[in-house]
């Protein structure tokens, strides 16, 4: 990294004619644009020599921007991983009550990583990781329309119209959940192991929904999220997305970060 008395000024950039300066920041790689606005809020974000106090801000390749009183990163290669989290891992960077997180488990040789939504301590399976913030922010739109799939383990006896109904979405507690397909694969005893796939992937969705039925969850393992599989990838195992399969399935341009359109061809 540049000395802090250099600022640099990135070049290349997909921001050269103005991006607002969140997503810069996330670009960059140093954090999520959510944190990035939450930073500049803070006050530990410098603009050409001033401190910045609102998000709402464009800026260029000539602008010098300072975090932490650091310049930003030169932009890297964004880069993509799938990650087969266990149970028993916090989906965050460090916890005040010193439990385990996800990040804390992988190398220290890897860049800072963001992970593309969440999984709760209890949840297991694929969580996408990426080193750019700005495509983590992408691929959790609901408006990028790549479902989530689970297998969900649920105590109860399943009702195959109650599952059926829940293509046409529903209600809890106040909150709408859109479509989510439902499909039994088995009913053992007590207990059934159910397949779910949906679009938006609201907080706890479908822990929510499933105990709302009367079906409450006690094993989630996500195998899918849009065209990326969780695989016979190891518990803890990280692999990375090759750079041919990140360009045919986010439709990558350039290393700056720009996406078009997406494929569907699962990997």
């Amino acid at each position: 990294m540049p000395p802090a008395n250099k600022p640099i000024k990135t070049s290349g950039s997909s921001y050269k004619k103005g991006d607002r300066i969140a997503k810069v920041i996330a670009r960059a790689g140093i954090c999520s644009r959510r944190e990035a606005e939450r930073w500049i809020g803070d006050g530990r974000v410098i603009l050409d020599g001033k401190v910045l106090t609102t998000p709402a801000v464009n800026v260029t390749t000539a602008s010098q921007i300072l975090v932490d009183g650091t310049p930003l990163p030169a932009e890297a290669p964004t880069r993509l991983w799938r990650y087969h989290k266990p149970a028993g891992l916090l989906n965050t960077h460090k916890d005040p009550q010193g439990r385990p997180t996800l990040f804390e488990n992988l190398p220290t040789s890897l860049p800072r990583l963001i992970s593309v939504g969440r999984l709760d301590i209890n949840s297991e399976g694929l969580l996408l990781i990426t080193n750019d913030g700005e495509l983590a922010r992408r691929l959790e739109l609901p408006s990028t329309d790549w479902p989530r799939q689970y297998r969900v383990r649920v105590r109860g006896y399943i009702e195959q119209e109650a599952l059926a109904e829940l293509e046409n979405g529903i209600n809890v507690g106040g909150i709408r959940f859109g479509p989510i397909k439902a499909i039994l694969d088995r009913q053992l005893g007590a207990n059934a192991w159910i397949t779910l796939s949906l679009a938006e992937g609201k907080n706890r969705e479908v822990r929510k929904v499933m105990e709302f039925l009367g079906w409450p969850v006690n094993r989630l393992i996500r195998v899918a999220y849009g065209p990326f599989r969780l695989g016979n990838l190891a518990k803890g195992a990280l692999d990375e997305v090759k750079p041919k399969s990140l360009r045919e399935q986010l439709g990558y341009e350039t290393k700056q970060g720009n996406y078009g359109a997406h494929r569907r061809r699962q990997v």
